[in-house]
């Protein structure tokens, strides 16, 4: 007799599993397991960190392949719901809508994109999806369409939403004028604002709503300024007792429990002294800076974002801090500059932590060239990105 050939196939996963896939994907193991895996994780960065260095012809290696002790993972003191910052575009859902607010699951380069809310996405707190859901609402409404391609025409975009342990939101919408004339623009600027103020919106309770015309994917304060519609310019939050001010550009720690916990071994790692000079590169609002100001004789902070820059002065001021000084402008065109005339007897430590991208070339060799700097400290959020060309750099 024949035997019957029979298939098992798993279901597929539902679009929410995908997003969570996506964005989370170590959701499915509990937290201690998933702090195993980033263990593992960056043991292999430091080994092939190692084996390159060989090939380099520099006998780096310590026992275990690696090139530098490796620590254990610190745990975050909030796991779910920590996010500061969410990101929400508007494109096509799954179910056809072309103004669905969410977070994309599949690339562009594969041209199978599709936008998910994120509503049962664990790392998001409850206040952004309630912005998130908003906006989609408002949108809706709108006889505008969403811009999903700037070619093809469309207007609504990205939503920005930031909040902080103060009980403070910020929401940010992006929005392509296309060939909107001025009045055209003030009409939906202020329908916005009477949604988010007075209709359904209002039960965000919004600390600041701002409003930016972009005809880039990103764009800089200085290339679109950012438009107040309603509330406080900036939003406020605390760390080590020390009040910081947020524009809606500036960078900040997306987890604040978590920013404590790796300032605190920063602080550590540093190893200052009462006469150490701290160089903070790419320091943001000068959270890492002015959280160890107190244990350092001089703090020089540096930052592109000029926005940040005037946040990190005011931190300073408002926090009673006076051994601070902050530069605006890119690292690679200060530094080599600032250090090149470095004389100060004083022992230097720099911390750096800069984007996805890596620090510039010309900022390594400034660093590499400054001979009293005695310690240098590497923030990565991808190890294994950019920052392995720095690494051997």
């Amino acid at each position: 007799k024949k035997k019957a050939r029979v298939s098992c196939s798993l279901p597929e996963p539902s679009w929410e599993e995908r997003l969570a896939n996506a964005v989370t994907p170590l959701w499915r193991l509990p937290y201690q397991e998933q702090l195993q895996v980033k263990y593992e994780s960056q043991r292999k960065i430091l080994q092939t960190l190692a084996s390159r260095l060989e090939e380099l012809g520099i006998d780096a290696q310590k026992p275990g392949g690696l090139c530098c002790p490796l620590q254990p993972v610190v745990p975050s003191p909030i796991i779910n719901g920590y996010r500061n910052k969410s990101t929400f575009s508007v494109n096509q859902g799954p179910d056809g809508n072309p103004k669905t607010v969410g977070l994309y699951v599949g690339t562009g380069r594969e041209r199978n994109i599709v936008c998910v809310k994120a509503n049962h996405v664990e790392n998001i707190p409850s206040k952004h999806k309630q912005v998130a859901q908003c906006y989609e609402e408002f949108i809706s409404h709108s006889p505008l369409d969403s811009c999903i391609l700037f070619h093809e025409g469309g207007h609504w975009r990205e939503l920005v939403v930031r909040t902080t342990s103060c009980g403070h939101t910020m929401a940010i919408i992006t929005f392509h004028p296309q060939q909107l004339g001025q009045e055209a623009l003030a009409a939906q600027k202020a329908l916005l604002k009477e949604f988010f103020t007075c209709g359904p919106g209002a039960v965000c309770a919004l600390t600041s709503l701002y409003f930016q015309e972009s005809t880039m994917t990103r764009c800089s304060h200085e290339q679109s300024p950012y438009q107040l519609l309603h509330g406080a310019p900036h939003i406020f939050e605390e760390l080590f007792g020390l009040k910081f001010r947020i524009s809606p550009d500036a960078f900040f720690q997306v987890n604040t429990a978590g920013a404590e916990v790796l300032y605190q071994a920063v602080g550590e790692l540093c190893q200052a002294t009462g006469d150490t000079v701290l160089l903070d590169i790419c320091c943001g609002t000068g959270t890492i800076g002015l959280s160890l100001a107190h244990r350092v004789s001089k703090v020089i902070g540096v930052e592109v974002v000029e926005k940040a820059i005037e946040d990190a002065e005011w931190n300073a001021a408002f926090n009673g801090i006076s051994n601070c000084e902050f530069h605006s402008g890119k690292a690679e065109a200060v530094l080599p500059q600032l250090l090149a005339s470095w004389e100060d007897a004083r022992p230097l430590v720099a911390v750096v932590n800069p984007s996805r991208a890596g620090l510039h070339y010309r900022v390594v060799r400034a660093i590499r060239n400054c001979r009293s700097i005695r310690r240098l400290l590497y923030i990565s959020c991808k190890p294994e990105g950019e920052a392995m060309r720095n690494f051997l750099e």
